[in-house]
């Protein structure tokens, strides 16, 4: 079974614009796909491939200029000065869900098969899905689900999730489903638990805090000219890269100096976002939802 398809793999790694003697950074490394494709490129250069699931490492190619790290790349600062790295050339992240996790029964990330509500693309780290469905107030869970979800009826499926717990813990996938039955809309079942599971890996990942703390930190660790490419997959991860691309911020429009210029840290190389082609979703339907945005860093 393979690891995970590479998405949007050209485009992407042209987008780094390797440098044959350039350092450059895979933060998620998964199946070595993106990884292998930037190795290619180098003859002198450095890779440096990091990724929190310890599975992940299993995949390593044997390579020169490959060192690979296991860890989350909210620390990705830490990480580079370990390797006697301050200044980079490019950084690439694949965002979401690999294959692997996926297809994975025991993992949890998906509910079109019964398993244990984990979750956790690190298994060691503490947080479980099944601890914010059995523990988490109804505030708590309503406010996940709205946010991370953005789902509709957030109020009324946390109130049906509570109420159901009552009676006992919520143990596995197929049970959640279950239970949260009354709360789909007719005909779009699917979709909705979607929503529901994509808030669910959100909040057990921290999976948006974990991209803000990387996106700022590529203020500092890019050199002048390097790269900062970015696939994200669904709509709340590309509202905080493209608006970071736009105005440095998360939020909000960029500061302007006193002569009215806009001050921002990185160039935008496409201005329309890179999406896969119909042949490429074709082969791989996971891809169909990517997104494909590239920076590039500027001195003010």
């Amino acid at each position: 079974m393979t690891y995970h398809t590479p998405v949007l793999l050209r485009e992407s790694v042209e987008g780094l614009d390797v440098r044959p003697d350039g350092i450059y950074v895979d933060v998620t490394f998964g199946g070595g796909g993106h990884s292998r494709e930037i190795l290619k490129r180098l003859t002198t250069g450095r890779l440096i491939a990091m990724d929190q699931d310890k599975d992940a490492l299993a995949n390593a190619p044997k390579d020169e200029h490959l060192i690979l790290e296991r860890g989350n790349f909210r620390f990705l600062r830490n990480f580079l000065a370990h390797n006697n790295c301050r200044k980079v050339n490019g950084i690439l992240a694949d965002l979401g869900v690999s294959s692997h996790h996926f297809d994975d029964a025991t993992r949890g990330f998906t509910f079109q098969q019964n398993a244990p509500l984990d979750m956790r693309m690190n298994t060691e780290s503490n947080l479980t899905a099944g601890q914010i469905i059995n523990q988490y107030s109804e505030e708590q869970l309503q406010h996940i689900f709205r946010q991370y979800g953005e789902i509709e009826n957030a109020s009324r499926l946390s109130k049906v999730i509570v109420a159901e717990r009552l009676k006992g813990s919520i143990k596995d996938t197929a049970q959640l489903v279950d239970v949260i039955k009354p709360c789909m809309p007719r005909g779009a079942e699917n979709k909705y638990l979607a929503k529901v599971f994509q808030a669910l890996r959100i909040e057990v990942n921290k999976e948006l805090e974990n991209l803000k703390a990387l996106l700022q930190q590529s203020i500092e660790l890019l050199d002048e000219g390097g790269r900062l490419v970015i696939i994200t997959y669904h709509s709340l991860e590309d509202r905080l890269v493209k608006n970071f691309f736009k105005n440095g911020l998360f939020e909000g429009e960029a500061p302007k100096d006193i002569y009215g210029n806009r001050t921002v840290p990185f160039k935008q190389v496409n201005n329309k976002v890179i999406v896969p082609t119909d042949e490429e979703i074709a082969k791989n339907s996971r891809a169909r939802s990517a997104k494909l945005r590239i920076g590039e860093r500027i001195m003010q």
